[in-house]
């Protein structure tokens, strides 16, 4: 994973930051290629290198040109919450953990991801625990980490 200094974009009016320091990517690629759009569409699908854009240097994938269009005009609406590590795992230790692409939540407009494998699915656990206070501790440790 590259250490690569936060910048900042500003969007109209307003100054937001969006560190990709610790973004989950693979090679370069945000969440393992997976379309960041298509999650809000309720089908989340794996993207393609003909339809990408950068970042902040985070190469994104998009399943078609109209996702890639959606992205570049409003990125900051899809980027998901912790840098596209398991939510989860960010609320209950701090830790960046990997996550299964097909395991997501959307909840009040922010894109939430949860690892998922056969004996684990951190996204029922998130559920059934206290979703607001993992929450409020994910937020917490997720400005540790970027704020370091």
């Amino acid at each position: 994973m590259k250490n690569i200094f936060p910048s900042v974009l500003i969007v109209f009016t307003c100054i937001v930051t969006f560190s990709q320091e610790p973004f989950n990517t693979n090679e370069g690629v945000a969440i393992e290629g997976y379309d960041v759009v298509s999650y809000f569409e309720g089908k989340p699908a794996k993207g393609s290198k003909e339809f990408s854009s950068q970042l902040d240097g985070i190469t994104f994938w998009f399943e078609n040109e109209d996702h890639l269009f959606k992205f570049n005009k409003t990125p900051l609406k899809y980027i998901p919450q912790y840098g596209g590590y398991c939510a989860y795992a960010m609320g209950k230790s701090g830790e960046k953990v990997s996550i299964n692409p097909k395991a997501y939540l959307i909840k009040e407009g922010k894109l939430y991801l949860f690892y998922k494998n056969i004996a684990v699915n951190t996204l029922k656990k998130w559920r059934e625990e206290n979703p607001q206070e993992l929450k409020e501790k994910a937020d917490k440790n997720w400005f540790n980490i970027t704020h370091q």
